[in-house]
């Protein structure tokens, strides 16, 4: 009995021992290290809101976190069901010098303080209506809510960081005329839209609309960051196309539309997208060819064959796409929305291409710089909703903590927060 309360006291000096040179606390990122990928970017963020130093250590076990040691980080992760490891200072420096090898392709980013994020959205949206909000929820990232009388007042300045809800800047009212006109809730959002336009001293909302894509082109030219999914994508490049054309059809805005608009579309406006033709009529669910949303429904694309792959970058030198791609595994799952994915040849060449699928020549995920700032676009609506219709039920992400797609939104959020270091690519 004394020698089993000899090796029991023994035991415990070498525990605490251990625990005393701890110096770091490691989310590890990769598929089998971590039980809740998306909750420890929240872990993330919460760390730098609390004024603690992060290390994102780029492709080191699928882009993993390294923040100091502390009992109240401890917790948070345990309250959060997040996997940690705690290593000693040895153990850290090892780390540190391995991703710091010419040989490997890593690197260590310092995420410096947590971004202001604001999330431009109508009033009296659900978190589940829109993918960025529902990640951001669940990760427990706090966000602002904003919309046109926000963004008109020159408010954007107050954010590091602004997600683009699945709008429609054209004015068109998401191209939904063909198969829900006579809905109630399109109804009653055309009058919404209608009034606060008016409100706003806009005779038309697509004109009021266009001034909303100008304050937000000019926040990033400015040296905002910009993300933007699904239809947010395309019908913003193709309201700065279109900045003096009037291409709304009568049921859209009361007037007809500009005789040859089409020749009149400046694709040097546009942010990412060239050479696009647009669709005119209003029956269409479709904006442009910018889009392949019909390839996919011609039935070349099968929900379970359809995968996207996240480019190679090197670490080293080109960090910035580097972090938007950490992940856990480069094969990403498809997924559909008004705006699924963008035709290769209506890219500008000055822009990323981060995520493609060559099967139809098209891209996912794309990135580019703007002024001072920068943009991401994410093709789709909901990366774990595959074909997402009005009124299907909310996504659970408690099904789906480990999303390698949603990981590809929350990269985003913490994006700003990195010190910044040049572009190389």
């Amino acid at each position: 009995m004394f020698k089993f309360k000899q090796y029991s006291i023994v035991l415990i000096l070498c525990l605490l021992s251990s625990f005393a040179n701890a110096s770091s606390i490691l989310l590890p990122m990769d598929a089998d290290g971590q039980q809740n990928h998306l909750k420890a970017y929240g872990i993330t963020y919460w760390a730098l809101s609390k004024s603690y130093k992060v290390n994102w250590l780029l492709n080191y076990r699928g882009g993993s976190f390294l923040l100091p040691d502390g009992e109240d980080i401890r917790k948070e992760c345990q309250i959060r069901g997040v996997t940690f490891e705690v290593l000693t200072d040895g153990a850290t420096t090892k780390i540190l010098e391995e991703i710091s090898s010419p040989s490997q392709n890593m690197e260590t980013v310092v995420l410096e303080k947590a971004p202001k994020i604001a999330v431009y959205t109508p009033k009296g949206k659900q978190p589940w209506d829109d993918a960025v909000t529902m990640v951001l929820t669940y990760a427990e990232i706090p966000y602002t809510e904003i919309y046109d009388e926000e963004v008109l007042s020159d408010q954007l300045v107050l954010y590091e960081w602004l997600h683009l809800h699945h709008e429609d800047f054209t004015g068109q009212y998401g191209k939904f005329f063909g198969a829900y006109r006579n809905a109630p809730w399109y109804i009653q959002q055309k009058l919404e839209a209608e009034a606060l336009a008016k409100k706003l001293g806009y005779s038309k909302v697509s004109e009021e609309k266009r001034a909303v894509a100008l304050k937000i082109r000019d926040y990033v030219i400015g040296g905002g960051f910009m993300f933007a999914m699904c239809s947010a994508t395309d019908s913003f490049d193709i309201a700065l196309s279109a900045e003096s054309t009037d291409i709304c059809e009568p049921m859209f805005d009361g007037d007809e539309s500009e005789p040859n608009y089409q020749s009149k579309i400046d694709y040097t406006n546009t942010f990412a997208f060239k050479d696009f033709i647009l669709e005119r009529s209003p029956m269409r669910y479709e904006f442009s060819d910018i889009d392949t949303t019909e390839e996919h429904g011609k039935g070349s694309f099968v929900m379970d064959v359809d995968y996207f792959t996240l480019m190679d970058f090197s670490a080293k030198w080109d960090p910035i796409p580097t972090m938007l791609c950490q992940n856990h595994t480069q094969i990403v799952k498809g997924f559909m929305g008004q705006t699924t994915a963008f035709a290769s040849d209506k890219i500008k060449s000055n822009v990323l291409l981060m995520g493609e699928c060559k099967i139809n020549g098209e891209a996912r995920y794309i990135h580019g710089t703007k002024g001072k700032g920068m943009f991401t676009y994410y093709g789709g609506h909901d990366p774990e909703d595959y074909q997402h219709r009005v009124g299907d039920a909310p996504t659970v992400l408690d099904l789906h903590p480990n999303s390698p797609g949603y990981r590809l939104i929350l990269n985003n959020v913490l994006f700003p927060a990195a010190r910044k270091k040049k572009l190389k690519t």
